[in-house]
């Protein structure tokens, strides 16, 4: 096929999907919804004719479309494939794998409730055990890269409490707290605070020495060093820190919801899957797939807004 029909893929993928949709027969096992799937397919018809065409005129979107065109059929695809397996022919029990009317349905009932209520709660366990987790990271981070007697006396501590899983502590947290929130953010801070420390001091140990010796001959001081040159130059392998203690902390969120937390978007799941509504589980996992893949992405764009001075010098 063409490059120039490159970027009406998806829209062709869509309509595969519509038909099968719309021209094959129900399996009659899944309970009937209303054509949820439907509504999205014909709105994803229209943005991608709309972005085809668009692209016929702006170079920009243009090479968007074509770069992003094979993803989001191969999307679409499996959508076709996944309801197909479901609603179509029955291939797996419907109690467990319900059709992607089913889980667009429950989003559509909870949503409020689900975007309000459980990510509110959730956000505010995550906000409140990340930046913890990050301030104390960064804060031992620095003090071991620059100072030798915290290095001798904390880095054994790093070695031996750092790779421990931060379930690993639940026991501990359920009694030594007075709440489970404060508990789950204790763990969310605790699997946020390891990565953060060791990049952090990694990466101010692989500073050239050149540079403090620079700085200390055009009279900086012993702060100035610290976060005038250590720190900035420490960066990339701060952000490293960053990214695996974000992809961390969303794991040890998930946990301490299902096993304690009283709300938030792990304990819907939790919830749901206690009382088999298996639609409502998938809904909630596509609902944190959404939401983490955001926070993931603004801090990539934090990143390359902080580190703008490596662009096209270093390949991420």
């Amino acid at each position: 096929m063409r490059a120039k029909s490159k970027p009406f893929w998806p829209l062709l993928a869509i309509l595969l999907a519509a038909g099968v949709d719309l021209w094959l027969p129900d399996a009659g096992h899944q309970p009937a919804e209303r054509p949820y799937l439907r509504y999205v397919l014909a709105a994803a018809a229209c943005a991608a004719l709309l972005a085809a065409i668009a692209g016929r005129f702006f170079a920009a979107v243009r090479r968007m479309a074509e770069e992003k065109a094979a993803f989001y059929a191969g999307v679409f695809l499996l959508l076709a494939a996944i309801n197909g397996i479901t609603k179509k022919f029955d291939l797996f029990p419907a109690l467990f794998f319900p059709s992607p009317d089913r889980v667009l349905g429950a989003l559509a009932r909870d949503w409020r409730y689900i975007a309000v209520d459980c990510l509110g709660s959730s956000a505010k366990l995550l906000a409140t055990g990340y930046f913890a987790g990050v301030i104390a990271g960064l804060a031992t981070g620095i003090a071991v890269g620059f100072n030798r007697t915290v290095k001798y006396w904390v880095s054994p501590l790093i070695r031996l409490l750092g790779p421990m899983p931060p379930t690993a502590w639940i026991p501990l947290a359920l009694v030594a707290f007075p709440t489970t929130f404060s508990g789950g953010a204790f763990l969310i801070a605790l699997s946020v605070w390891f990565p953060v420390t060791l990049m952090t001091s990694s990466g101010i140990a692989n500073v050239s020495n050149a540079y403090f010796e620079v700085s200390s001959t055009l009279g900086a001081g012993r702060w100035r060093r610290i976060f005038g040159v250590g720190v900035p130059a420490a960066m990339p392998s701060i952000f490293i820190g960053l990214f695996t203690g974000t992809c961390s902390s969303f794991i040890t969120l998930m946990t301490a919801e299902m096993l304690g937390v009283k709300n938030g978007i792990g304990w819907y799941i939790n919830w749901q899957r206690e009382m088999l509504s298996y639609a409502n589980v998938y809904a909630g996992l596509a609902v944190i797939a959404v939401v983490f893949s955001l926070l993931v992405t603004l801090l990539f764009k934090a990143r390359d807004f902080v580190l703008v001075w490596q662009k096209g010098v270093v390949k991420w």
